[in-house]
């Protein structure tokens, strides 16, 4: 049944990594309901694993945008400003991650402390949503450094709390700051790859033995179904925000989140601790 596991884990990340919605929270919702009898720090590798199937689905759906920009960045100062905005918006969760990022995952990766999250950042996804500010910047060329920074540090939250959502947050950063809605959609595709492929590097290298207790051929078959799933969602995902709000995105967290307290008040799911 380990195939079964992994491309369901699979499906999880794909559909989630991208949405602002919580992959973090999904997957250890999932992996409590389905019983999946590997060891916390094999689970825990083999999702930083599928999380670099969709890393690359990012790479490989912007990879013409990526090879023009390498291209031109020597000149073109509306990319040189896009990159080095990426970089400013990488350091808070560089520094934060290095100094607190293992004490987090040690104490605060349980479903609970996930469907909180979910909660409060539906109602904060819904309320922004109620009173939104005015759009001043519609291409990503055009991004500020201060616009960057913001991103960057509301970002952190996805980190200071686990089931948050990297996604959700760098997104609602980036309409606060005045991004429209696909121009920061776009913008936290553009730094996940940084800040998830950083990570997910160096906790393969650190965990990579973990990953043979679950079988390679399993590990494979989650990160293919990762990236084929995750490449299909950020197109959606682009075309739904030209044209709609994050409000159902909002109140899907909020049910959710309900569900999984429901679920751990009854005994059907276990609120421990991942790692």
């Amino acid at each position: 049944m380990d195939w079964l596991y992994s491309i369901i884990l699979g499906i999880v990340e794909g559909l989630t990594e991208f949405l602002p919605v919580s992959s973090t929270g999904h997957l250890i919702v999932a992996g409590d309901l389905l019983r999946v009898p590997w060891q916390k720090n094999v689970i825990d590798t083999f999702e930083v694993v599928i999380q670099g199937g969709a890393i690359l689905a990012v790479v490989v759906y912007y990879w013409r945008d990526l090879v023009q920009q390498a291209r031109s960045i020597g000149s073109d100062k509306g990319v040189q400003r896009l990159w080095l905005g990426i970089v400013v918006a990488c350091i808070p969760a560089v520094i934060l991650g290095a100094a607190f990022g293992s004490k987090i995952k040690a104490a605060l990766f349980n479903p609970g402390v996930v469907a909180w999250a979910l909660i409060v950042g539906g109602v904060l996804m819904y309320l922004i949503e109620l009173r939104p500010r005015p759009a001043v910047t519609h291409k990503l060329e055009a991004i500020s450094l201060r616009q960057a920074l913001t991103v960057g540090v509301v970002q952190v939250l996805a980190l200071l709390w686990p089931g948050f959502s990297r996604s959700a947050s760098s997104i609602l950063g980036g309409m606060l700051t005045g991004l429209d809605r696909p121009t920061a959609t776009k913008f936290s595709f553009y730094l996940g790859i940084p800040v998830l492929g950083g990570a997910t590097l160096l906790d393969f290298v650190k965990h990579r033995h973990d990953l043979g207790t679950a079988g390679l051929t399993n590990v494979a078959i989650g990160f293919v179904v990762s990236f084929i799933v995750a490449y299909f969602v950020i197109g959606w995902l682009l075309r739904f925000v030209s044209s709609h709000n994050f409000k159902g995105f909002a109140v899907y967290r909020v049910i959710v989140g309900i569900i999984i307290l429901i679920l751990i008040a009854t005994g059907v799911i276990q609120n421990v601790n991942r790692a």
